[in-house]
């Protein structure tokens, strides 16, 4: 048991490859324990294989990260097979983490089926034992949700955040101490699934709530992270309902905190900056503050170039929507040559992370072909424009067949780009200064809280 705590005390320093190695040790040692004697030791190598998940993923290693998992879940559903009152709660809690990791990945009907899973177990676990498991099942319903909004059910991912919020209340009411963290949490994943039902006024008051329970938390100075989050969510929901101004004191305000957080712990909060960062470019480009959008932007990138250098694979999503946006933010300002270099290396990223999980990035592919088509429009280079919106229309085609409610608003926007790009091609270019649609930006909620959000921008928010 002693390495695996090792491990937890090195992941809070952020020492990341120390925390794994020792966990991979553990892992290792439980291997043999449990070959030799499975009765007493697969409970120790399950409970070590999920911190190793999770140590893998801190860097970036989704893959091998969701193949540990799937281990343990393995391992945990062979145990609550023979002894269900002893096992079904750790079954219960890799499957909602293995959804998390499936989802990560964009398998997201396979994300679904099992985070249904763990609601399941957790839902006939609480109806006979509540103090002990509606913390739990709250908790997975709140990535139900999650799941759910990935696959356009949104309808039923509402559903999943109000019983999730309600659960919490009632849970808070009776502790605040304890569970008003949660209740927070919770709220804020609430006001996403309210905005995505276009219901903002409610997803505005509801973020309203989760900001000042954070805010009330805050000042004990353990929470101001998670206030970040909220605020960067309220500056969304603001921004939906035209609060222009009120959006970008919000957005302010979270890269004011991260940016005080990151001085004093860049290991932890540098990546949390710079998506900020990110959302404060969108704001100021909505109320026209275009140099200042694009300072911003430049920000962002630049701490991701850096974070990229250490950690590529983790990070080089992340750097590619930045520099959507940074070439979103420099075609405004008519420095066309450069928007086109962000923008190429943008598309350039996405094609090389795609190569090993085209469901995960494919939709931030289209994107970014859509903002190239314009960059090589706006100089001239019609044909190759041309390309890069039918390469976009063709990624939107295929993911709207699969899924029409979340895509279909995408296609119609490439097909509309398209139309113009062909017109471009027409006799004496007469369309050459129709309209451009902005593409669509997804909304991929983590399982408790989502900075950022979804906005028909030509620049992304940060998930």
């Amino acid at each position: 048991m002693e390495l695996k705590r090792v491990s937890v005390d090195l992941s809070k320093l952020d020492r990341r490859e120390q925390a794994l190695q020792v966990t991979e040790e553990a892992v290792a040692i439980y291997r043999r324990l449990a070959a030799a004697k499975p009765t007493a030791f697969e409970p120790d190598l399950a409970n070590a294989l999920g911190n190793l998940s999770l140590g893998l993923a801190n860097l970036g290693r989704r893959e091998e990260s969701l193949q540990v998992t799937e281990e343990a879940v393995e391992i945990r559903r062979r145990l609550a097979a023979a002894n269900p009152a002893a096992f079904e709660p750790d079954l219960a809690r890799a499957l909602n983490n293995l959804g998390r990791g499936l989802s990560d990945l964009g398998r997201r009907e396979q994300a679904l089926k099992v985070t249904e899973e763990a609601v399941e177990i957790y839902r006939r676990l609480a109806t006979a034992n509540p103090a002990t498991f509606e913390p739990d099942l709250a908790r997975a319903l709140n990535n139900l949700g999650r799941s759910m909004t990935n696959l356009g059910r949104r309808e039923q991912a509402l559903q999943a955040a109000e019983e999730a919020v309600a659960i919490r209340r009632r849970l808070a009411t009776a502790d605040a101490a304890t569970f008003e963290p949660d209740l927070a949490s919770a709220l804020s994943n609430l006001g996403l699934r309210l905005s995505n039902m276009g219901r903002r006024e409610q997803a505005l008051q509801v973020t309203k709530e989760a900001v000042e329970i954070y805010r009330r938390l805050a000042a004990t100075g353990l929470f101001e992270p998670d206030l970040a989050t909220a605020l960067s969510n309220l500056g969304r929901s603001l921004s939906s309902l035209g609060r222009r101004e009120q959006a970008l004191d919000a957005t302010e305000e979270a890269v004011l905190i991260y940016r005080r957080l990151a001085a004093a712990g860049p290991d932890s909060f540098e990546s949390h900056l710079a998506r900020a960062l990110n959302n404060l470019s969108v704001d100021l480009s909505n109320l026209g503050r275009r140099e200042h959008a694009l300072g911003a932007t430049e920000e962002a990138v630049e701490i991701y170039r850096r974070l990229a250098t250490a950690n590529r694979t983790a990070v080089e999503p992340d750097l590619a929507r930045a520099l959507n946006n940074l070439g979103r933010g420099l075609s405004d300002l008519g420095r066309h040559e450069q928007a086109l270099q962000a923008t190429e290396e943008a598309v350039d990223i996405y094609r090389r992370v795609s190569g090993a999980n085209p469901a995960a990035v494919e939709p931030d592919l289209a994107r970014a072909l859509n903002n190239l088509g314009r960059s090589l429009s706006e100089l001239g280079r019609h044909m190759q424009a041309l390309q890069a919106t039918e390469e976009a229309v063709e990624i939107y085609r295929r993911l709207a067949a699969a899924n029409p409610s979340v895509f279909e608003p995408d296609l119609a926007s490439a097909l509309n780009n398209l139309g113009i790009r062909l017109s471009n091609l027409g006799p004496g270019n007469l369309a050459g200064s129709l309209p451009e649609q902005p593409p669509g930006a997804l909304a991929g909620s983590p399982p408790e809280q989502l900075p950022g959000g979804t906005k028909k921008e030509h620049r992304q928010r940060e998930e």
